[in-house]
């Protein structure tokens, strides 16, 4: 039986291995043929040296990543070892950084390669479309851009916005006015924000308009410029809400476009103005297209399984 004895250099053994040796057990099941053991500032692994190669391939690619970065979970680790190469999942040196400082120190940054890869679109374009499922981070990152524009001075607002059509329920049968009506639809906007700017100056940049959040129909007639514009749930809107949105774009102006395709709300029949633009702005030259997947899922990993599962049935209709 062949061996191969890597030895960890200038990387803490116990936050490399995770704690109770979680990242090396994680291994353990990419890697079933072989035996691998980890002790003090070792691995061994034990099998054919086919299997080894490969093993002492990803492991340097482990330890390389967790050298710039000083992280390794589950999803890096799975980003490491089901890419094909480092330029799947490495982008440049400046999308890794911390993108804003959050509320209580939090240090927001891209934690996937794709998250960093939209980092970086949005940095080279002024148009960028994130393309992914639930929990890749697209809003979340998306917003963390925006508040870094906005501390930076780079514009002068920032304009959240969704169509206001929902998965089965209608804005209409919500208590109470229309700010009231909108609120619990825009959460997931509200809540990332909150993250990111304290609430007492949040609450004075919606008041005083530098924080803008609104329905999609409320964009009609305006001119957006200065600011950095997040479209959200993307997938929802029509053809004509899409041109409608795309053609607000002002001086100065940033638009993020976010959506899962495979999330339409809208009534049968109708095409999602996401797809639609997809198509026929993929070649235009200054809009940036990013695809995150369910490798960028960063919720509770039971997420990726139920993403998994589902797209096991969708693909069997």
């Amino acid at each position: 039986m062949n061996e191969l004895i890597i030895e960890l250099e200038e990387i803490t053994p116990k936050e490399f291995f995770g704690a109770q040796n979680v990242n090396i057990e994680l291994l353990k099941t990419y890697f079933p043929k072989l035996k691998i053991v980890a002790r003090g500032n070792k691995i061994k692994a034990y099998g054919d040296e086919d299997l080894l190669e490969e093993f002492d391939t990803r492991m340097m690619m482990l330890m390389k990543h967790f050298a710039k970065y000083n992280k390794l979970d589950e999803n890096v680790i799975e980003r490491v070892l089901t890419s094909a190469s480092s330029e799947d999942y490495a982008t440049s040196d400046k999308s890794g950084e911390v993108i804003v400082h959050g509320v209580g120190g939090k240090l927001i940054k891209a934690q996937t390669a794709n998250q960093r890869k939209l980092v970086d679109a949005v940095k080279k374009n002024d148009m960028v479309f994130a393309i992914g499922p639930a929990g890749t981070g697209k809003t979340y990152t998306g917003v963390a851009l925006a508040v870094q524009a906005l501390k930076r001075k780079e514009v002068k607002r920032i304009i959240l916005t969704r169509p206001a059509v929902e998965a089965g329920e209608n804005l209409g049968f919500l208590p109470g006015d229309l700010k009231e009506k909108l609120d619990p639809y825009m959460q997931p906007l509200y809540d990332a924000l909150r993250d990111m700017i304290p609430h007492e100056k949040l609450e004075t940049f919606i008041e005083n308009g530098t924080v803008q959040i609104a329905p999609l129909a409320f964009m009609r007639g305006r001119t957006l410029d200065n600011a950095f514009v997040i479209l959200d749930e993307g997938q929802n809107t029509t053809h004509a809400q899409m041109k409608m949105f795309l053609t607000r774009m002002g001086k100065n102006a940033k638009f993020l476009l976010t959506g899962d395709p495979g999330q339409i709300d809208l009534p049968r029949r109708t095409i999602s103005g996401l797809k639609e633009a997809l198509l026929i702005l993929k070649n235009i030259e200054g809009v940036g297209i990013v695809f995150l997947d369910d490798k960028d899922v960063i919720r509770h990993k039971l997420v990726k399984k139920v993403i998994a599962a589902y797209k096991s049935i969708e693909n069997r209709d």
